[in-house]
């Protein structure tokens, strides 16, 4: 199955779909969560954008947002704790979401994207190179939602700590997707830093997100070693 406009205009739509809802729930729900919900809308309109405007990087960014919100849906029903009505709505954000996570999927999308010979030219990247660029963002696509709900929701702790990780996941992400050393540094400290504070506050999210970012800069540590044995 080819239809790769279509299948990229039904992802574009599910994306711009989210991003308005968050924006909406943000200037009219709970004032409480209004930062959460306004930086989750803006994480909806880059995957929208980046995919209508064809950056090599959108397909894998967007397919970690997707995955956010299937895993997302699917935690809400095992947990077995739902509100009654809530599994309609569940179902639909897990529907929606999985629906634009395959249309993403496979290598007849990559070709508009991550496909292009262009970038791969420029930063002098091959094949290896580029999946182990491509899995780095697509796991930080999903942790990024995670570690603003944990930052941005209202709690208990310190918000210098709070903002430091949400700088730490952005800036390291477009660190990584300019190649640079330092954006896999940051978020491989974000990820380590949510696995400590998951431990000290028993929560999943930061322990997911964390596991994630730590996944992201793994790999790039053999060759950052090599790099720096030849220097």
């Amino acid at each position: 199955m080819k239809l790769v406009g279509e299948r990229r205009a039904l992802a574009s739509a599910v994306f711009l779909f989210y991003c308005l809802m968050y924006m909406l729930n943000g200037y009219m729900g709970d004032p409480a969560m209004s930062k959460f919900a306004y930086a989750v809308g803006g994480v909806y309109g880059l995957a929208f954008f980046s995919l209508v405007a064809g950056y090599f990087w959108a397909r894998w960014y967007s397919l970690g947002v997707g995955l956010y919100g299937v895993i997302l849906a699917a935690v809400g029903f095992i947990s077995g704790k739902l509100p009654d009505g809530s599994e309609g709505i569940l179902m639909f954000v897990g529907g929606t979401h999985l629906a634009a996570t395959l249309s993403l999927w496979g290598s007849a999308m990559a070709g508009p994207y991550d496909g292009q010979t262009a970038w791969r030219e420029k930063f002098h990247m091959d094949d290896h190179a580029v999946q182990r660029l491509g899995r780095a963002v697509i796991r930080a696509g999903v942790s990024l939602p995670l570690v603003l709900a944990y930052a941005l929701a209202p709690r208990p702790g310190s918000l210098i700590v709070s903002l430091a990780l949400v700088a730490l996941t952005g800036f390291g992400l477009r660190a990584l997707l300019k190649l640079k050393t330092w954006g896999v540094l940051a978020l491989g400290t974000a990820g380590f830093v949510l696995l400590a504070l998951a431990g000290v506050d028993g929560l999943v999210t930061p322990a997911l997100a964390g596991a994630l970012l730590v996944s992201s800069a793994v790999p790039f540590a053999g060759p950052m070693a090599r790099w720096l044995a030849v220097r």
